[in-house]
């Protein structure tokens, strides 16, 4: 057949109605719009040969570093030694972390050629440290590629790819690690209800998520993981955010009605192998078309927000000394009930809460900072307490035995910026809560709203503060603040119509408030005694409590100490 030329490694029979050609047969598109839509739409999905020659131009035209091994390269180094050895006889290198070479419709012998291609990638390659996914990307590749030389020189150029903010395969523990505490975020975000279930039923969440890329790269069928490379080769690694997000929601659906007894958790390892055996089947509930258009329907915020994120989890990881492999220490272990000591909120709620938090400060146990009912109620030594501590999580209970909270990205330190003016800083990390009567949090509008980023840059605009904080100024932009806050989510990465929406924390020596925009989220006096809740325009809650004004019985703060680091 016609394929042939880029079908030698294919074994046909198992191609089912992907052996046969029909739709287009060239592509003369360069406009990277209309490649985007024709990608998603599937355009060459449907002619072998053509989507080998799209690949092939796609990956030909990646930024990558001057020298770069090609396929002469691999000639030279390989020479005629092809088809001498088996598989077994050329072992995955330690990098691959275990994982298996998928078959996609290989032949038999093809899993030799995509062991040797990875073994000379190996040795060119000499700083790639963990790069589970380069098994199956590789036999992906192999599928579409005409000798072994052109894989190779296809691989090399994802890997040596140089373009500023682009990211195609993670090549180190950090980079990998920190790409599971990202999924982890926007799971929390994005995917509320999967993420309740996998904190619910797993014992271990950030153990569950670190298998998202294996979901995509390896589990997911031939027909669907094809149709993922058209569209992550053309739009990048943000697309295997996309589809891992799309495969949790599936299942999640799949998994609706089948809830475990509430306190009954299942070892993480069932967990995710559950979500592997429901990915490896999902041909059987959802085409290549759906899972596409449920991944894309999720409003996600833009590849530098997301770069952002990924590089904040980076910094938190290696703050905490991990950029190796180490073994993964079980998220439920920083909260010890028999330890941990609240007189707000039980150990039960306090994992609840920490299920909120961003990934990054999985591996922290909540430490307590300030306690009313021990240093007393003064503001001052509110300060005093707290400071020095970036993030904390404030709670407090009524007195009418209502608990509330929030959690708060940046150290109450910054409040001093805004000298004797109330001004509000923070990003949009923070979030508020209410646990008692009923349990719900409010993010930041944005993430819910994210129309309300627009085009126009909102003015930078400071005045007088009025003294109940109703409206308070938003802090300006600082170019020196970009070493001392969470870079994710903070407000001056956003085009905002509003400086309302971004009002996220502020504090001065007669309160502290919590959110604003027409309304305080939180406001509390100078004595710790009393407090206010209300509507407010950058978290769009509820009042937090059934009355508006209410009296603080106890409040606590929080902070997060690296448990890792206790243990050394």
């Amino acid at each position: 057949m016609a394929e042939e030329d880029y079908g030698c490694f294919v074994d046909w029979t198992q191609m089912g109605d992907m052996a046969k050609s029909s739709g287009p047969s060239k592509l003369d598109i360069k406009d990277p719009v209309e490649l985007k839509k024709l990608a998603r739409q599937g355009h060459w999905a449907k002619n072998h040969k053509l989507r080998a020659q799209v690949y092939q131009q796609l990956i030909k035209d990646i930024p990558c570093r001057t020298v770069t091994p090609d396929a002469e390269v691999y000639r030279d180094l390989m020479g005629g030694d092809t088809g001498k050895k088996s598989s077994t006889a050329i072992p995955l290198p330690d990098f691959v972390d275990g994982s298996p070479v998928p078959p996609y419709c290989l032949k038999a012998d093809a899993v030799t050629s995509v062991h040797r291609v990875i073994s000379c990638l190996a040795g060119q390659f000499p700083d790639i440290s963990h790069c589970p996914a380069l098994p199956a990307m590789t036999a992906l590749l192999l599928h579409y590629s005409a000798n072994e030389a052109q894989c190779f020189e296809h691989i090399s150029r994802l890997l040596a790819c140089n373009e500023p903010g682009r990211r195609l395969i993670d090549q180190t523990f950090l980079a990998y690690e920190s790409s599971c505490l990202t999924f982890g975020d926007l799971a929390n975000k994005y995917c509320p209800a999967a993420h309740k279930l996998i904190v619910t039923t797993a014992q271990d969440v950030v153990e569950v998520y670190s298998g998202w890329q294996r979901w995509v790269l390896g589990d997911l069928p031939f027909s669907h993981v094809t149709r993922v490379l058209d569209v992550f080769l053309v739009e990048g690694y943000k697309v295997l955010y996309r589809i891992a997000l799309a495969l949790l929601k599936f299942y999640r659906k799949q998994k609706a009605g089948a809830q475990p007894l509430e306190g009954q958790k299942q070892d993480s390892a069932e967990v995710k192998a559950e979500i592997q055996a429901f990915v490896k089947a999902i041909g059987s509930s959802v085409t290549p078309d759906k899972l596409l258009e449920k991944a894309f329907s999720i409003r996600l915020f833009s590849r530098k927000e997301i770069t952002l994120l990924q590089l904040t989890n980076e910094k938190s990881l290696q703050q905490k000394g991990i950029t190796v492999k180490q073994k993964r220490r079980n998220v439920q272990l920083a909260l010890n009930p028999d330890t941990f000591s609240s007189e707000v909120v039980s150990a039960k709620e306090m994992r609840d809460i920490w299920s909120w938090i961003p990934e990054r400060f999985a591996l922290c146990e909540p430490q307590l900072l300030f306690t009313t009912s021990t240093h007393g109620c003064s503001l001052n030594r509110f300060y005093a307490h707290v400071e020095g501590n970036e993030p904390t999580l404030l709670l407090l209970r009524t007195c009418d035995s209502e608990v509330c909270g929030a959690f708060l990205s940046t150290d109450w330190e910054e409040r001093k910026r805004g000298g004797n003016k109330l001004s509000f800083f923070g990003t949009g990390e923070c979030f508020v809560f209410r646990l008692k009567p009923e349990m719900e949090r409010y993010e930041w509008v944005v993430i819910r709203h994210p129309e309300l980023a627009s085009s126009i840059k909102a003015q930078n605009v400071e005045d007088e503060a009025p003294s109940d904080g109703q409206n308070l100024p938003v802090e300006r932009s600082s170019a020196d603040l970009t070493n001392r806050l969470s870079p994710f989510l903070s407000a001056r990465h956003f085009h905002l119509n509003s400086r309302n929406t971004s009002m996220f924390m502020a504090g001065n020596v007669d309160s502290i408030i919590v959110g604003g925009g027409d309304g305080n989220a939180l406001y509390i006096d100078g004595e710790l005694n009393h407090g206010r809740t209300s509507r407010c325009t950058t978290f769009d809650n509820p009042p937090l409590c059934s009355n508006e004004s209410f009296q603080v019985a106890l409040l606590e703060v929080w902070g997060f100490q690296d448990a890792m680091a206790s243990d050394r």
